[in-house]
């Protein structure tokens, strides 16, 4: 009987302990709202900041205008619709994979540097067993330096067009040091030479050709034109290396002053491809460079004279890339390729040149881009050759801004 008045006790202890913890997990409810809410907030303000370095012209690409922005482009059209952006890495090839947005101009100054080192063997003479030479043999080693600061301009016509314009100017320095052997010294002789002046001028156009996304390849189509406003080689004096017409005068064969240009027009249509695969953008492209044959070419040797050379045609260029750009943060990023060029044998008058062999150049590069600003960004590569005819390393430096 003393038990009964004790339940209502126990009873009241167990719904305080209900109540309590009712409470208390309300209590870490509220506690995982508010974080939540917390979490939201940073995201928001990060979405903020990042659409303030992304600026208007790239906000209206993303959301684009009116009713085009809510409708979604059909796979593979090409249109007014706004376009899906391809995404940006840092480049590390001459042509970008980024196009230009709408009604926007971006001016990129550049300066690249190159430097080569190789050794040249020349036997003037005839052997009688595989180790006698009877002749001369002309032992060079030539060390070329060469620095070109450029300005792009670029513009977007459409959501999907871009067109281009690169002003470059040239500066060369090229050292010979040669002994002639057999000849009775011993003495190395240095030559120096040198070139600046404006290179060629290049113009180019590119159209993204379809929509691409998340799962899909951008593929971009190009076309570029370079003339030859630079000095060519056939404009530069020639040190003759026989004897001069004329003149009791045997030169070393090199030029006094060095060109500038490649000579030749030429006609580039490429094609480019992007392929965003999170965290990493795999890129590549394939392109075929057409040089036009230049006719009754002349070349100016020593003393003012001019050796007829006919119709030369320098080869044409298959190149190709591959590379993979991976975005360290929301400013930074990295990227990795290999570039090679397989160029053709040069032709005067219709025949191939003797001496003159296809030549590979296979360059390894790697590129780093930073974004100071919505309008600025520095990207910075060095390329290091491969193969024996490519230029042992190759720093370039570009800083475009945009308006």
């Amino acid at each position: 009987m003393r038990m009964f008045p004790a339940l209502p006790g126990a009873i009241g202890l167990g719904l305080v302990m209900t109540c309590t913890s009712a409470a208390a997990q309300q209590a870490q409810l509220i506690e995982a709202v508010k974080a939540m809410r917390q979490q939201l907030d940073r995201q928001q303000v990060r979405i903020d900041a990042l659409e303030r370095q992304l600026g208007p012209a790239r906000l209206d690409d993303l959301r684009g205008k009116g009713a085009a922005a809510d409708a979604a482009p059909p796979p593979g059209a090409v249109g007014p619709v706004v376009a899906a952006r391809a995404p940006e890495v840092a480049p590390i090839f001459e042509s970008p994979g980024v196009l230009t947005p709408r009604g926007r101009v971006v001016v990129e100054p550049s300066i690249q540097y190159g430097y080569s080192s190789s050794n040249r063997v020349a036997l003037v003479g005839y052997t009688v067993i595989p180790a006698l030479l009877i002749g001369l043999l002309d032992v060079r080693e030539v060390k070329r330096n060469t620095a070109t600061a450029a300005v792009t301009f670029r513009y977007g016509v459409g959501n999907r067009l871009e067109l281009e314009a690169k002003i470059p100017y040239v500066y060369r320095s090229d050292s010979t040091v040669s002994r002639e052997i057999f000849t009775g010294t011993a003495a190395e002789r240095a030559f120096d030479t040198s070139g600046k002046a404006i290179g060629d001028v290049e113009a180019a156009a590119r159209v993204q050709l379809n929509a691409g996304g998340p799962d899909s390849a951008y593929v971009i189509g190009g076309l570029r034109y370079k003339s030859r406003t630079g000095r060519d080689p056939f404009q530069v004096v020639t040190d003759c290396q026989t004897r001069c017409v004329g003149q009791n005068v045997t030169g070393t064969g090199l030029p006094l002053s060095l060109p500038t240009g490649s000579g030749f027009r030429s006609l580039q249509p490429s094609l480019t491809w992007l392929l965003p695969s999170d965290p990493a953008v795999f890129f590549g492209s394939i392109s075929y460079t057409r040089n036009f044959t230049r006719r009754d070419v002349y070349r100016t040797v020593l003393a003012g004279q001019r050796e007829p050379l006919g119709d030369i045609k320098a080869g044409d260029v298959l190149g190709f890339n591959l590379g993979m750009g991976l975005a360290l943060n929301d400013r930074a990023s990295l990227s990795f390729g290999y570039d090679h060029s397989a160029v053709d044998r040069t032709r005067q008058n219709g025949q191939v040149i003797p001496g003159s062999v296809r030549v590979q150049l296979g360059t390894l590069l790697v590129g780093a881009s930073y974004r100071v600003d919505a309008h600025r960004t520095v990207n910075v590569s060095v390329g290091a050759g491969l193969t024996r005819d490519t230029p042992d390393v190759t720093l370039t430096v570009r800083m475009p801004f945009g308006f």
